[in-house]
């Protein structure tokens, strides 16, 4: 039986996505065809820094450039490497060479000193085919769909309104289908019938709509937020809305944060990615984990499936 072939971006090679790469290829390679989108050159610099060997069956897709790797620190050169590094992954789903695409960590900052405007892989892909991608994080105990991602806190409120939110929560239900989704108030105690804020108007709407249009009860709430990641909630709640970036992650990676994984929904190509930052820290100090990286490549053979 033909494995399914995933196009491996390897993040910014000053970081931990080489390391985590050559670690776990013989294990992967049982699951999928790696196709990794990487020079050789710039592979063997990398092997060299880690003084690891490159497997014989480790394929790669070339990625033009060269230039000397700076372990642990943010470069304009690093990050123009894994923007490349991630387009060609999406040229190799577009083109039918590959089946998904697994996206090790870039660093946002990186892609600014490279000129890059995006502030993200999603936001890339959001634009890249005009669609609403969702980003979706999380493991089989627990997954939060992020309604605004990589915007300013500040900005927040005012992107809750009923004509944004409403075909979010559509689109999110047409991706994973009928399980019960939790969505997530934004103020304090849920507003509190407005004392403390009134955007749950807007989201109380926009639950009530959604579920008129899907003909079934998918989606409750608001929930009040510092309630809604107990263990008793989620006994029967496995999704959940946030309504912005840290309110639904810093609760998933304080429960989940090794095994976690981030998807992108509502996308032509399936892509799924380590939900953890390029760990500049421990970079080529053969310290970084590999659980997240396995989950996602599972995560993108699994949804393949469907």
């Amino acid at each position: 039986m033909k494995k399914t072939r995933i196009a491996i971006s390897i993040g910014d090679i000053n970081g931990v996505g080489v390391e985590i790469a050559l670690k776990t290829h013989t294990q992967i390679s049982h699951l999928c065809h790696p196709l990794y989108c990487i020079g050789d050159t710039m592979l063997q610099q990398a092997a060299d820094l880690l003084k690891m060997n490159i497997p014989v069956d480790f394929e790669t897709v070339d990625v033009p450039g060269y230039f000397t790797i700076k372990p642990g620190s943010v470069t304009k050169e690093s990050g123009k490497y894994s923007y490349d590094s991630f387009m060609k992954a999406i040229v190799l789903a577009e083109q039918g060479e590959a089946d998904a695409i697994t996206t090790m960590p870039i660093h946002k900052e990186a892609w600014s000193l490279a000129g890059l405007s995006y502030k993200g892989h999603t936001d890339l892909l959001r634009r890249h085919f005009n669609r609403d991608a969702i980003m979706m994080l999380g493991c089989e105990s627990l997954y939060v769909a992020l309604y605004t991602e990589h915007i300013p806190l500040r900005e927040v409120p005012d992107f809750i309104t009923e004509a944004k939110l409403t075909p979010f929560l559509l689109d999110l239900h047409h991706e994973i289908g009928n399980h019960n989704i939790a969505v997530l108030g934004l103020n304090p105690h849920a507003g509190d019938n407005g004392v403390l804020g009134d955007e749950e108007t807007a989201i109380t709407a926009s639950i009530k709509k959604a579920n008129a249009a899907i003909g079934q009860e998918i989606f409750t709430g608001p929930i009040v937020p510092d309630i809604a990641f107990t263990p008793a909630f989620r006994k029967n709640h496995t999704y959940m809305v946030a309504m912005y970036h840290d309110q639904g992650l810093a609760p998933l990676k304080a429960l989940y944060f090794d095994e976690s994984v981030n998807i992108s929904l509502n996308l032509p190509i399936i892509r799924t990615s380590v939900d953890h930052g390029t760990a500049f820290d421990i970079a080529y100090m053969h310290q970084a984990k590999t659980l997240s990286y396995i989950n996602a490549l599972k995560a993108a053979i699994e949804l393949l499936r469907h």
